[in-house]
């Protein structure tokens, strides 16, 4: 009854922030125009830069991103889980979201505010995402539905770096130069969620095994 309480809580809460990263996002970039965006700007100020061009890819990131984040948390839920048919699907869509989006990096890095640091950054990020998602798929094919758990889990973690980059870079920038407080965010963001999932999936096992010493033997045989 806990653990299904704090399940509810955190698929709550991961909802409530992305509600909110969905509206600034609007915000910053839809509501005024994306010329309008303070990072544009800057990117504008370059003459080798063509925002028109830059537009068709970012638009396709943002969207598949958020589609990304959305369908993560569902995927949690009992309601998901107990409807394999369902969590496949879902899982697919999640999956093209991914490697799509993947295509988009590359171009979108090059212009990254920062400069060569943010765009190496990037790109390493980009390596993780399809690293992870791709070993998830991968298991899920083999039926080993352990493992894809925690590869998927890793996967949204790369994912969820999509907010933990913008929260992250906050600080850094009121004292540091973008050309620093870029990248140093974003490795700073895939290191908090992978050390947090990864600390998730030994607590997991470290349940199962405590479990599987305090079941009677009788029920095991």
């Amino acid at each position: 009854m806990i653990n299904d309480k704090n399940r509810k809580f955190t698929i709550r809460l991961m909802y409530s922030i992305i509600g909110l990263f969905t509206i600034y996002i609007f915000i910053m970039f839809l509501l005024n125009g994306v010329e309008h965006a303070p990072m544009v700007k800057g990117k504008m100020a370059d003459h080798d830069f063509s925002v028109t061009r830059w537009k068709w890819f970012f638009y396709p990131h943002i969207l598949l991103g958020t589609i990304s984040l959305a369908i993560g948390p569902f995927q949690l839920t009992w309601k998901s889980q107990q409807n394999p048919r369902l969590h496949k699907m879902l899982g697919k869509f999640y999956a093209v979201a991914i490697f799509i989006n993947i295509l988009m990096v590359p171009y979108l890095s090059l212009s990254a505010t920062g400069g060569i640091g943010s765009t190496i950054a990037f790109l390493v990020l980009n390596v993780f995402w399809l690293w992870t998602t791709s070993m998830g798929v991968i298991r899920a094919t083999q039926r080993k539905i352990k493992a894809h758990k925690e590869w998927i889990l890793r996967s949204y973690a790369i994912t969820w770096v999509f907010v933990t980059f913008r929260i992250v870079v906050i600080p850094f920038s009121l004292f540091f130069d973008s050309s620093f407080a870029f990248p140093i965010a974003v490795y700073l963001g895939m290191a908090i969620n992978l050390l947090f999932v990864e600390w998730r999936n030994w607590r997991n096992k470290k349940y199962t095994k405590v479990q599987a010493r305090t079941v009677p033997k009788s029920i095991v045989e």
